[in-house]
Order: C-alpha cells, then structure tokens, then sequence
C-alpha cells in the first residue's frame, strides 16, 4: 500500500514563502524545527528577499513621510487657523499647538512599540502584521479630512489623530523588523533590515517632493499673498488643500502594502517557538486567504497532534516567570539595557537636532521669500537638500558594510563620531561660520544613520529569542521615543531661553553641547550589545549546543542529544556563514 502523501497547508505570497510545507513529513518536532530553520537561514540571496523587504519596508517608508510631513505642514495650517491672530502672529501657528501636533505622534508611537511588540509574542506575528498599516492608513485620511469646530480646534482632531497614527507607526517597528529577520538568510539578514530601516529616507523625501509639487500646482494663487498674514481669499484656499493632499497621500504606499501583510504565513519560528501546535496555525494561514477570522482545524487531528508532541520541544515555553528568569540573568539583561539605552541616546540627539532644520535652512538661503509661493518653494526645495545631503547616503552605506563590517563596530563609530562633532557644533558655534555649520550638520545626518539610527533598529530584532522577540524590540524602540519627547519638549524649548527677538536661538549652542553628553553615553551603551553578524538567530538566543552563546540553563535538556541529531544542523550553520 503506497505511503499517504503528507499535509501540506495553504499561505504564502510572492514575498513570503511558507516553509511549513517543505518539511511536513517529518513527526519529530525539534528535527522539524532545525531542518526549517537550517533552510531558510543558507538560502541564498533572491529576489524573493527583494520582495519581502520591499513589502516590509513600504510601511517605514509610510511612517517617515507622515512624521516629516507634518514639519511641512504645520506652517500651512498656521495661514489657514490662525488669520485672525494679532499683530506679527498672524499667519503663524503658535509654538505650544506647533509642539503639541509633533508630540502627539511620539506619544503614540510609543503606546503602539510596547503594545504590539507584546501582542506579536502572545497571539502571532501574522494576526498583527497589517493591523498596524489598517489604523495608519485610516489615521492619515481622518487628518486630511479634519477641521474645526465651535466644539474642537483643528489642534484637538489632528492630536487625536496623530495620537492613533502614532501607535500604528509603532506597531510597525517591531513588526516589520522581527519578521523580515525571522525570514531572512543569515548571510544577508543585516543588509535585508537595514533596506527596510532605510525607506525612511525615501519616505522622507517623498514628502518633499510632493510638497513641491502641489507648491507648483497652485503658484498663481500663492503668489497673490505676500506673506502669511496677507495670504487670504484664494491664497488661503490653496493652502488649505496643500496641506490636505500632503498629508493625505501618505495613505497611498500603505494600501499599496495591506494585501501582502494581510496575506503572509506565520513565521516558522514563531509556529514552532512559540505557537507549539503545527496543526492550528496551517489552519489559520489557510482561513485567513480565505477572508476568515480564524481557522477551524478537525479537533480530533488537532488534540492528538498536540498530545503527541507535548513537552518534546526544547525551547522553553513563554511565560512570565519565564520571562523574569530569563531577564533576571546578567547576560540577558544588559543586553535589552544596551538596546534601550542606546536608542534612547540616540532619539534625543537625532529628533533634537530636526528641530533645527530651520537654521540650517537659513544659512543655506532656502527661507522667506516675496510671496507664499516663493515661500513654500524654498522650504520644500531647502527639506529636500537637507534630506539627501547626509540622510539618504548615510543609510545605504549601512546596507552596504552592516554585514561586512558588523552592527557594534559601526553603532561605536557612530557615537564616537557623533560625540566629536556635536562637541565641535556646540562649544565652537560662535566661531565656525555658516559653511562650518552646514559641513557639520550634514556630517551629523550622515553618521546618525550609518551609525546608531540603522543598528539601534536592526540589533533588536536578532539578539533576542524568538518568544521574546518582539515584546523586547518594542521595549527597546519604545525607550527611543521617550528620548524624542524629552528632545521635543524638555530640551528643545532650551535653545530659546533668554531669547529678546523672537526667532532668535541664543541657547542652541547650548544645547548641542547636551547633545554631545547623550552621545558619549551611547558608546557605554553600545558595549553592552552583541555583535550579530553571520549568526543564526538560534546561536544569538543561545539555542545551539556547541556555541559560546549556548545557555546550559535554559536549554540543558538538550544535553541528552547525541551529537549526530544536532551535526545536519551545525553544517547548515556553518553553510550560513
């Protein structure tokens, strides 16, 4: 009698491959576990890995344009809101709403890092992914939509707003992260997470340039305003759909995005790590291409299926207790210290200085202008220069090297460097001139992002283990943006005390030399991580016997193996590397 073929289950897209299926003929679940891993982590490079990081890395792209946008946009709404403000204020959104409408998006975003990084380990990878892009898609056309009232000012709803689309652009940080490394080769996992990080670049410069474009679409009308309080009648209209269509179009890449989120397996990883019932989560997949809530496996498959490989796996099964034993280790804790630290470090620098665009742009000749159009044409062209004169550069040039060179080296360089030029920024400011400042300002850009602003993302997602994963990169990316609203509403408001004409910033120099002690901090930080390059996510979580990170206490059981059950695993790791 022939052998019955073996289940093979339903999910999977063009990005995302369901390796469940490769090795379902196997009844031992930890050979099962190796041999899936051990495959994804030697396969080589592909446009399969295109995919998936573009899928990926579509909502950093969308989470970076909705943050850089509202530095554009915040001047539009202050000629449409406030015309009826007094004297010079006219025209002129005020400082608290200005600050009020950026932090917001913090506050939130650090609501969605904490809380979906721990729904991603409690109820699966796949049930969150496209969650967070749904709420940041309806978030972005609320505010386009949005006005006031006698009831709540446009500040109010657009708070409201942002609050939300800020907790699912946090979502998407561990998300994105923790699934684009659990899919990734070993070879080229840093590489894969740094493109990811990196369509922040591209997002802010998308929304750049589609500021200049409607600029240009309605020059006539602007140009009938001279400046902010004169712009009325058809000027004040033609603003007030600039700000619109600027914000609104950062819903586009997301719905773009939403059917391959909606649509990809869960994680091996997670199903084997985390899930320890196979049957249920094929079932999920199939049902969720099929538009359902959940899956509905035979209960009677399921129970034996459950029964058979209860307690066979060694991977310790999540749990508080767990959760506390393992982070109650040293070596396990300062590892999450130095991942938190080190992105709340650098977040204070890194959004501080954005709060300075404007100086910049001064020194450069991209501010006023003889009418609004001249006026919003040079802030768009001047944002658009400061992006791509260190930004864009500084985060391919750690795609490049993040796999060749190594995350500590470059996060170490990055502070160090950041140190020096922040020192030099701060205690020389009244002496280096307009073109030192720009030299300098661009320097910073460039090794915020080949520096700690990649490796402070890409780290997290690998060095922990798979139970814990995404809970302690959201712990970690969370403690970043509380160093963004220090940055927005402790320090910033510093580099115009003692100010007696207004725009003037007589504490900025100040201010940087701060800037430079959180960076000298960050190198202290940085010590405590490991370095991740060309290790399997298992040797990382020290689940493999044989290896320096191999944690006897935890995984001790699988002592009793013989080496033959581990030898296809270690040649595929040495495969990897």
């Amino acid at each position: 009698m022939a052998a019955a073929a073996p289940h093979r289950t339903a999910g999977g897209n063009a990005a995302f491959h369901n390796f469940h299926n490769d090795f379902a003929h196997i009844e031992d679940p930890n050979e099962r576990r190796r041999l899936a891993l051990a495959e994804i982590d030697k396969a080589p490079f592909g446009w399969y890995h295109v995919r998936a990081v573009i899928v990926a890395g579509i909502g950093f792209f969308t989470d970076a344009y909705d943050i850089f946008a509202i530095g554009l946009v915040t001047n539009m709404l202050g000629v449409v809101y406030w015309q009826d403000a007094p004297g010079k204020l006219a025209g002129k959104i005020p400082q608290n709403s200005d600050t009020a409408i950026k932090v917001a998006t913090s506050g939130g975003t650090v609501i969605g890092q904490v809380g979906f990084g721990w729904l991603a380990d409690v109820v699966g990878r796949k049930k969150m992914y496209g969650l967070e892009l749904m709420i940041i898609i309806f978030a972005t056309l609320a505010q386009a939509l949005s006005s006031d009232s006698p009831a709540i000012s446009i500040v109010g709803i657009i708070i409201f707003w942002r609050v939300l689309m800020g907790i699912g652009i946090g979502g998407d940080y561990p998300l994105s992260s923790i699934i684009t490394s659990e899919f990734a080769t070993t070879k080229w996992r840093g590489a894969m997470m740094g493109s990811v990080f990196a369509m922040q670049g591209i997002g802010q410069f998308a929304a750049g340039i589609i500021a200049l474009i409607v600029t240009v679409g309605f020059k006539e009308s602007l140009q009938s305003g001279k400046n902010a309080a004169a712009c009325d009648g058809v000027c004040q209209l033609a603003v007030d759909k600039m700000w619109r269509v600027i914000i609104g179009f950062g819903a586009v890449p997301g719905c773009i995005a939403l059917y391959y989120r909606l649509t990809i397996p869960e994680t091996p990883r997670y199903t084997f790590d985390v899930s320890r019932d196979i049957v249920k989560a094929d079932s999920d997949a199939k049902a969720y291409l099929n538009g359902k809530a959940h899956g509905n496996p035979d209960e009677i498959t399921h129970v034996q299926t459950r029964e058979a490989t209860a307690g066979q796996l060694e991977i310790p099964k999540a749990s508080w207790a767990d959760f506390c034993r393992h982070y109650g280790q040293w070596k396990n804790a300062k590892v999450l210290i130095g991942t938190a630290g080190s992105w709340f470090f650098l977040d204070v620098a890194f959004y501080g200085v954005s709060l300075n665009n404007t100086v910049i742009l001064t020194a450069i000749g991209y501010t006023g202008g003889n009418n609004m159009y001249e006026i919003f044409h040079k802030n768009a062209i001047g944002n658009l220069i400061i992006v791509c004169a260190g930004a864009i550069p500084g985060y391919w040039v750690t795609v490049a090297l993040v796999d060749t060179v190594g995350r500590k080296p470059i996060q170490l360089m990055g502070f160090t460097l950041l140190t020096i030029f922040f020192c030099i920024f701060g205690f020389g400011y009244n002496v280096i001139g307009t073109g030192g400042k720009l030299g300098l300002y661009i320097l910073c850009q460039f090794f915020f992002n080949f520096g700690p602003n990649a490796t402070t993302f890409i780290v997290p997602g690998e060095c922990f283990p798979t139970r814990y994963r995404s809970t302690s990169h959201g712990l970690s990316a969370a403690s970043g943006k509380i160093g963004a609203i220090i940055a927005q509403v402790v320090i910033g408001p510093l580099r115009v005390r003692g100010a007696t004409v207004p725009g003037t910033s007589p504490w900025l120099n100040h201010v940087l030399e701060i800037f430079a002690l959180f960076m000298f901090c960050g190198i202290f930080t940085t010590l405590l991580i490991p370095e991740t390059k060309r290790k399997t996510l298992e040797q990382l979580a020290g689940e493999v016997p044989g290896t320096p990170e191999y944690d006897e206490n935890t995984h001790g059981a699988a002592q009793n193996k013989t080496s033959e059950d581990y030898s296809e695993t270690n040649h595929a790791e040495k495969s990897a590397v």
